[in-house]
């Protein structure tokens, strides 16, 4: 087996649903998005641990009026529905068993669908190739608490909100945003030889996700998270991001 064909094996998600009269409320508490301002479209988002980086990386959606729809990496799903567990053990909502959520990229952009035409490797393997294009990480078992939010440029993506209020590793990630920036943060890279795992690190910089490259015949492709003086003493080519992604991280001044 091929580490792609590896990969794409891996590249598994899940979704669970949250319903009852206070999902909006306890969710509003956890994730770092404004739950108020969901909708029918898929959102990036994330659920910090207290140190302030990234315990499960989602995608949600609003379904209709206290009901949420949760896309998550499927090794992670486990994780999640116990984390939901503890912290809505007094909150009148309910957490589904996890279905499977196939990705793939419609309209140019990476999304998921439940129509099983969607479960091919051509469609994982497409979704991983937009997703690394566009900056749409995905967070997976061995990534978890690894990285904070504005280092993954999650508040460029609409996945963060200063202004709405405590939520778990908040206290921890405003003082980043307000009171400094982070030093490293995401880039799109190629490089050559073979594919890293994610998390791995190439000298001082940290592999978030990487597949087949796309742009050449052979190496890779991938999101990670470094300092652009560390990027510039490497081997790796730096490709652009969008627009909005390719913003200071810092706070405006």
């Amino acid at each position: 087996m091929t580490q792609s064909s590896s990969q794409l094996l891996l590249l598994q998600f899940v979704q669970l649903t949250i319903q009852g009269i206070d999902a909006e409320k306890f969710l509003q508490g956890q994730l770092t998005c404004d739950v108020t301002k969901l909708g029918l479209s898929y959102q990036a988002a994330a659920i910090g641990n207290l140190k302030g980086r990234i315990e499960f990386g989602i995608w949600i959606k609003k379904q209709a009026e206290q009901h949420y729809d949760v896309v998550i990496s499927a090794d992670c799903a486990d994780a999640l529905k116990a984390h939901l567990n503890k912290y809505g053990a007094f909150s009148k909502f309910e957490t589904s068993s996890p279905i499977a959520i196939y990705p793939c990229v419609l309209d140019d952009m990476p999304t998921f669908s439940h129509k099983d035409t969607h479960n091919t490797p051509e469609d994982a393997q497409a979704w991983m190739q937009c997703s690394i294009a566009t900056g749409n990480y995905w967070i997976i078992s061995e990534t978890q608490g690894e990285f904070q939010p504005q280092e993954l440029r999650l508040h460029q993506r609409g996945g963060m909100d200063y202004d709405k209020g405590c939520y778990l590793g908040q206290e921890v990630i405003a003082r980043i945003y307000f009171k400094s920036a982070p030093k490293a943060f995401l880039h799109h890279v190629q490089g050559s030889g073979e594919i890293p795992a994610a998390g791995d690190k190439l000298g001082k910089i940290q592999v978030v996700n990487a597949v087949a490259s796309s742009l050449a015949a052979q190496g890779f492709e991938a999101l990670v998270v470094a300092r652009p003086e560390h990027l510039s003493e490497s081997d790796l080519k730096i490709i652009d991001l969008p627009a909005a992604l390719q913003a200071d991280v810092a706070r405006p001044k």
